[in-house]
């Protein structure tokens, strides 16, 4: 087994339930790893049989683009979309940091973590 860590990408969004949230913005931080099979690749040491890291970015970057009202929304938005693209993924931990939320005190973020499969 195998893991592939993409840590923190930053990004501009319009997420979140006020309607000034959707309007300005904010800046998020998502962490994501990915565990499989990724064998094949190791042995051959052929960029073919890999899992494509950009890949895995630009799956991120793409949802991340689209308003969503809750970080719940973006990540499983997001975990779907890696587990149809690449099979060969047998889990992931996606984690979706909030900078700064508009919560009426000072906090670094707020977060939204998603495993797959759900270990509970």
């Amino acid at each position: 087994m195998y893991s592939i860590e993409l840590k923190n990408m930053e990004f501009f969004a319009h997420h979140g339930c006020f309607e000034e949230e959707q309007i300005i913005g904010n800046n998020f931080v998502v962490n994501l790893t990915v565990h499989g099979d990724f064998s094949k690749a190791a042995k051959s040491d052929d960029i073919e049989d890999a899992l494509n890291y950009q890949e895995l970015y630009d799956i991120v970057k793409e949802q991340m683009a689209i308003k969503s009202h809750l970080l719940e929304n973006v990540a499983k938005r997001i975990g779907d979309k890696l587990i149809k693209r690449f099979p060969q993924i047998s889990k992931y931990s996606l984690r979706i940091d909030k900078i700064n939320p508009p919560l009426g005190g000072k906090l670094y973020s707020s977060s939204v973590t998603l495993d797959y499969p759900d270990e509970q």
